[in-house]
């Protein structure tokens, strides 16, 4: 038991940066199915659960203090915006574990306005969902699909 939760630790901290580490690594680290999606959701949920509650915080005492605030839009940030008109906080939840990384969707919906218990909500059902269907995959064609280094 305390082999599996070593070898959990650092994927938990991959994860958090991106969605696909957790499932991929847990694979590459013999780690049972279950275990590598609650490390996936729980890092993913982790990143969410900070910006959601310390988001605003590190806005105003972070970034504005490092950083000059842009006074116009760019092509990205415009893209961004007709995004979440069309399809709001579902969309970027939806999309945060397999376009976006954790941080960038966290950030795009606390940064829009969203009510923080909706934001915690639709996060937890996508990355739960996602968690799934991909470790799944992984799991069951990863000796063919995936590098030499990565096989158990």
């Amino acid at each position: 038991m305390w082999e599996e939760i070593l070898k959990a630790i650092p994927i938990y901290f991959l994860s958090m940066l991106k969605f696909f580490f957790g499932p991929i690594l847990g694979y590459a680290a013999k780690l049972n199915m279950v275990t590598s999606i609650l490390i996936t959701v729980a890092g993913t949920m982790t990143v969410v659960l900070a910006f959601v509650f310390f988001g605003d915080f590190l806005r105003r005492n972070v970034i504005n203090r490092y950083f000059k605030p842009k006074k116009r839009f760019s092509g990205r940030s415009r893209k961004f915006v007709t995004f979440w008109k069309k399809y709001g906080i579902v969309g970027v939840a939806a999309l945060t574990p397999v376009v976006f990384t954790p941080i960038i969707g966290a950030i795009l919906a606390v940064s829009f306005g969203s009510p923080k218990d909706k934001v915690i909500v639709y996060m937890f059902i996508s990355a739960s969902v996602w968690a799934v269907i991909v470790t799944f995959i992984v799991y069951e064609f990863g000796n063919s699909v995936l590098p030499d280094i990565v096989k158990p």
